[in-house]
């Protein structure tokens, strides 16, 4: 059934729109238009560029591990357990959204760094290292994955749980078996933000973990070092991410293109 014609968009919305749209393509399309294609083979030949997308790729990746790992069961906590105190808590997972990422990486040094409140007690040195760029990964891309499972768990509600709770199942048993498959959709869609997060975290990795070659350097630390020394070579770094940032739009096309 067609509905009513509402007629024309009024200009004064429509002006604004394109605006809108113009500033968020047209750098992405100049981006395209810039990059030196000629030499793209080449820079992706580098020792700095296969240690960096290395990196990246390896520290991304437990990222969304340790998401998963530590992200399911809160957002669960979150969604079905009724506690005192829980707004807190979920404001307070919250709060890397809004943080500068240079903030979260000082208050990771506070906590982690050799002389944090945890750090100075740990037999093994986390700033610098790895472990430190996964732990910053994981500090700014654990809210976009719990937002997302939180979100699941709360489409479907706990009726299913009650129904095998009178079968008989314990509340591992229907998280197992009924949660977490329903919640499966939003598992994936948070693994991928976190893992897009991942891909573009900058602050709180470079002020954690530093920025050494072949140790904790990712590629937006690649390219920002590039960007001072060769821009050509950053615009051929940044479109590598720009590639792989579509990439995550398609894995996440059911959950954005709704409209026909």
């Amino acid at each position: 059934m067609t509905g009513p014609r509402l007629g024309r968009a009024p200009t004064v919305l429509l002006v604004p729109a394109v605006v809108g749209v113009a500033l968020l393509v047209v750098p992405l399309v100049t981006l395209v238009l810039d990059t030196p294609w000629r030499t793209l083979p080449a820079h992706l030949g580098s020792e700095a560029v296969r240690e960096a997308l290395g990196i990246t790729a390896l520290s991304s990746l437990l990222t969304v591990v340790g998401c998963v790992v530590l992200g399911t069961p809160l957002a669960w906590l979150l969604a079905r357990v009724d506690f005192r105190g829980r707004r807190v808590v979920r404001a307070l997972v919250l709060v890397p959204l809004v943080l500068p990422p240079v903030v979260a990486g000082v208050a990771l040094v506070t906590a982690l760094g050799r002389s944090g409140l945890i750090g100075q007690h740990l037999p093994f040195s986390v700033p610098y290292t790895m472990t430190g760029v996964v732990l910053a990964h994981t500090f700014v891309s654990l809210p976009f994955y719990v937002l997302a499972v939180e979100g699941a768990l709360r489409t479907h509600g706990a009726s299913y749980d009650v129904v095998a709770a009178t079968l008989g199942a314990d509340r591992w048993t229907a998280f197992r078996r009924v949660t977490l498959p329903l919640a499966a959709p939003g598992v994936l869609a948070g693994s991928a933000l976190a893992w897009a997060r991942s891909l573009g975290e900058f602050g709180a990795t470079i002020t954690f973990a530093g920025n050494y070659p072949g140790t904790t350097q990712t590629m937006p630390s690649l390219i920002y070092v590039a960007l001072n020394s060769d821009p050509a070579v950053a615009r051929t770094l940044s479109l590598i991410l720009l590639v792989l940032s579509v990439g995550v739009l398609v894995l996440l096309r059911e959950r954005w293109a709704v409209a026909r």
